[in-house]
């Protein structure tokens, strides 16, 4: 079901499924993406938990109000999470849900039950992209929030990184293997930084829950029921 929700005096755009008394599960999209890119997923899982999409802002059907940064994207999940009363939640980031999520994880230990990271956004290593002129044609999300969030790839704050051994819970990290825009290494030191953390492999490229749904499922559902 499409919701709607005020959250810092701003309505953001979120779908739910499942039981409202399950296990809250939070899925964070990745950049260019909204809620309903989780639609399989949630479905496959619906069964077992509470699970909550959130379209981020920039994006879909949630505030196009400029000021993107992943400071703000968590400052946003944590607005949701409190304004559905969650005190414990599980959080899934895809790419860029999966870099806010970090952020999350090490700003609020206390909140957090377990974390996956999907092919996440490098940490380390600045991304550069070349110009380009905003496409003629309707967009899913705000062209300044890619502009932005590009902007911020480029220079990696590395406290982020240095603060991985702050991530308290259980932690999978799900890599797209060499075909993954993603520097894999980079996952594979995540692992290493990550007190409770663990690697998996699905070597089909970035976009990993929608190029091997079932892998990624057997996964998921592997690591939540340890």
């Amino acid at each position: 079901m499409d919701h709607e929700i005020s959250l810092g005096g701003e309505t953001f755009h979120y779908r739910e499924t499942g039981a409202e008394d399950a296990p809250p599960l939070v899925l964070l999209h990745a950049m260019g993406e909204q809620a309903s890119d989780w639609d399989d997923f949630a479905a496959a899982v619906a069964d077992r938990y509470r699970v909550l999409a959130l379209t981020q802002r920039g994006h879909g059907r949630s505030p196009y109000s400029g000021g993107y940064s992943y400071a703000r994207m968590c400052d946003d999940l944590l607005l949701f999470v409190d304004a559905l009363g969650l005190a414990t939640f599980t959080v899934i980031g895809h790419s860029l849900g999966g870099a806010v999520a970090i952020r999350f994880a090490q700003a609020h230990p206390d909140r957090l039950t377990r974390l996956v990271l999907e092919d996440v956004t490098a940490l380390r290593t600045p991304r550069e992209y070349p110009p380009e002129d905003r496409p003629d044609f309707d967009l899913p999300f705000d062209w300044d929030m890619l502009l932005a969030m590009r902007a911020e790839m480029a220079t990696p704050d590395l406290t982020v990184v240095h603060r991985m051994a702050d991530i308290a819970v259980p932690t999978l990290i799900i890599a797209g293997g060499p075909t993954s825009s993603i520097p894999q290494d980079q996952l594979a030191e995540a692992v290493e930084r990550i007190p409770h953390a663990r690697l998996a492999t699905i070597d089909v490229g970035h976009f990993v829950h929608t190029e091997a749904p079932a892998e990624f499922l057997k996964e998921v559902n592997a690591f939540l029921a340890e």
